[in-house]
């Protein structure tokens, strides 16, 4: 008979292996922002729509599908407009203050405490190293909820150009098109995975089962471990919390982004467990973490990739 067995799997690397804190996490701005690119927003807040798959007439060179029309799998981002609700100011990557904006939403003040009144003003801050923004999400234009999403957004471009930048849109809605300031091909989601509650060691870990004729159960690991040291180890796969972790997909492709008012790509009825799109959206190649209505935020690449960047497609429409 062959022996059945398998190397154990489950990367340490996540360990402990618990639920997110926030399901928007945080993001290091230092190493994504790029001050040689164009001024405009290093991130944007969206909600998972759902999968679908795409028509599309692949336009890259060397590409083994050059100028035929195919079908890709994708996920469909709605972005509804952000506002500014404070800015925050560095130094030496230490917050050294925060000016709150006077034009906030009654949703947003119902969910965080303000104080009375403003007493700081963005004049105030002369001495600092980095300025970024505390964006909320204007998800009460969809379909979805009412309270708003709050994240930490860096900006691209010089010290005076971001600041000039939020002097012009304190007021002001905050559309995807000032994060595609450059019509990015490539992007990073941040998100949190769906939950899956406590599972059992071999879906957890993905051991192989046992042989059918083991005395002590067939979907478990074969041993506790050695005599000595006379302890289970912390790397024993055991049975526990599974999904809802927060997890970064990297170099995902942008293959279209609109209006939903240019180009209406809702199905009849709308989409399963969302409903319809009321603003605008994105379309990204292959599938993302969390389930329908949840949501993520996308970022500007840390590392893009050749591969993903050179790829050139035509959106046709959705199937």
């Amino acid at each position: 008979m062959p022996k059945h067995g398998h190397i154990r799997h489950g990367s340490l690397q996540f360990y402990p292996r618990v639920r997110a804190k926030k399901v928007l996490p945080r993001v290091n701005w230092n190493s994504i922002t790029n001050s040689k690119e164009k001024v405009g927003l290093s991130g944007f807040i969206s909600y998972k729509v759902g999968m679908k798959s795409a028509h599309i007439k692949d336009n890259t060179s060397n590409s083994l599908t050059k100028g035929q029309r195919i079908y890709v799998p994708v996920t469909i981002l709605e972005c509804p407009t952000m506002k500014i609700f404070s800015i925050r100011f560095y130094k030496n990557k230490k917050l050294i203050g925060e000016v709150l904006s006077s034009n906030i939403d009654k949703e947003l003040k119902k969910k965080v405490k303000l104080p009375k009144e403003i007493k700081k003003k963005i004049e105030d801050f002369n001495d600092f190293d980095e300025v970024r923004i505390i964006a909320y999400s204007q998800v009460k234009k969809t379909s979805i909820k009412k309270k708003p999403d709050i994240a930490e957004i860096g900006l691209t471009g010089s010290k005076e150009d971001k600041l000039k930048f939020i002097k012009e849109n304190l007021s002001k809605e905050l559309y995807i098109k000032d994060f595609l300031v450059q019509e990015k091909s490539v992007v990073d989601v941040r998100g949190v995975t769906k939950g899956k509650g406590t599972q059992g060691p071999t879906k957890r870990f993905g051991l192989s089962l046992n042989f059918h004729k083991k005395e002590k159960g067939v979907r478990g690991p074969g041993t506790g471990g050695a005599w000595h040291p006379a302890r289970v180890e912390y790397t024993h796969p055991m049975a526990g919390q599974m999904g809802y972790f927060t997890r970064v997909i990297y170099n995902n492709k942008i293959i279209f982004s609109g209006n939903i008012n240019e180009k209406d790509i809702n199905p009849k009825s709308g989409f399963k467990k969302f409903g319809k799109i009321k603003n605008d959206y994105i379309i990204i190649q292959g599938s993302l973490q969390g389930p329908s209505k949840r949501q993520l935020l996308i970022t500007n690449p840390l590392r893009a990739t050749k591969n993903q960047t050179k790829k050139n497609y035509e959106f046709l429409e959705l199937k």
